[in-house]
């Protein structure tokens, strides 16, 4: 039992360090590095369980496919860097749902993915174009 608990306690970890949405591929990669016994489908049956907790959301991103993030947090939205492949929580939300739904739907909950490029890749792609002038 002890080594299901710690495993778990490594996943956790991984998120609180991140505090991000994640995958499974980073989960696994973070978490092996606190231990090393862990595997894929350690990682599927922690992350449910977490889940079911109510510790972790799941989220359906469009083009990654199922993340998770630490729940408790105000409504948010998330933004995929392409050159990274991270994903970012944005704060606040610019969207009035009620107002952009066709008179007669009622809005129950909405999500918004942005994309492009962070600030970190956006810098490292500026930084050799000035390098080379």
């Amino acid at each position: 039992m002890k080594r299901k608990t710690s495993q778990r306690e490594a996943i956790q970890e991984v998120f609180r360090q991140q505090n991000r949405p994640l995958g499974i591929e980073d989960i696994l990669a973070q978490g092996r590095a606190m231990v090393a016994s862990l595997n894929q489908a350690t990682v599927y049956r922690n992350l449910k369980a977490l889940v079911e907790k109510g510790w972790l959301s799941q989220i359906n991103h469009p083009s990654l496919g199922t993340v998770y993030e630490r729940t408790g947090m105000e409504h948010h939205h998330h933004f995929h860097c392409h050159s990274c492949n991270h994903l970012f929580c944005l704060s606040g939300c610019p969207v009035s749902a009620d107002r952009i739904a066709p008179e007669g739907f009622v809005v129950e909950e909405h999500e918004l993915f942005l994309s492009g490029i962070c600030p970190t890749c956006n810098a490292e792609q500026v930084l050799p174009e000035i390098k080379n002038s």
